[in-house]
């Protein structure tokens, strides 16, 4: 899996927040994205995901351009700024209802993607009287939970305990080797560094490669 962005800019009236971006992401890697807040991190990010059209430029999945197709990317999954569930609804409940929408996976997938971010025991509570950081793991699960070829994180890690981070990490390197193309954008330098292949740099609206964010 290949995904080219070329010549990707957007703009929102009159600021530019993403500027003549060209790149490729491939399978098999763990992209990094740091900046600070406002530099286009997540714009960035909706793009790829296709909740956003670019001003001009294209983004193409193995040469295909959903966006052309009125269609959002196949077999991606993300997790993009607040994750936002039915709130009387328990964290398994939500999972399920989601599942049944592409019909691809049962019990037994949601149960693992409950495990792997920690929140078996607190699955049947309702969400909302889920804290910040529990929120966040059942995002990162509903992301996770179909094996998608493409996955992206957008601050995956906000609240979560540090035990549960790490678990978390060492299932996205298996994800990593199993061929699986991720990308996670954070504020913290320290986790990029320890888990991204390449790291990137968004500032005011440019991506640049970089080697070390220190």
């Amino acid at each position: 899996m290949k995904v080219e962005l070329k010549n990707v800019s957007k703009s929102f009236k009159n600021i530019d927040a993403i500027k003549n971006i060209n790149y490729t992401f491939e399978s098999g890697k763990i992209y990094g994205l740091y900046g600070r807040n406002g530099s286009g991190k997540s714009v960035l990010l909706k793009l790829i995901c296709g909740f956003l059209v670019p001003t001009s430029g294209s983004i193409l999945f193995d040469g295909i351009n959903f966006n052309e197709k009125l269609e959002f990317p196949k077999n991606l999954r993300a997790l993009i700024e607040a994750p936002s569930f039915f709130p009387d609804l328990t964290g398994y409940e939500n999972l399920k209802m989601l599942a049944k929408i592409q019909n691809t996976i049962g019990e037994n997938e949601i149960h693992e993607a409950l495990d792997i971010v920690n929140l078996t025991n607190e699955m049947n509570k309702k969400y909302k009287k889920y804290s910040l950081g529990m929120k966040q793991k059942l995002g990162i699960a509903q992301a996770i939970m179909e094996d998608a070829d493409v996955l992206i994180l957008d601050e995956p890690f906000n609240g979560i305990e540090q035990v549960s981070v790490a678990k978390i990490m060492n299932y996205l390197l298996e994800l990593k080797n199993k061929g699986k193309l991720i990308i996670i954008s954070s504020h913290i330098i320290e986790d990029l560094n320890t888990i991204s292949d390449t790291l990137l740099l968004m500032d005011d609206g440019i991506l640049k490669e970089t080697q070390n964010l220190k």
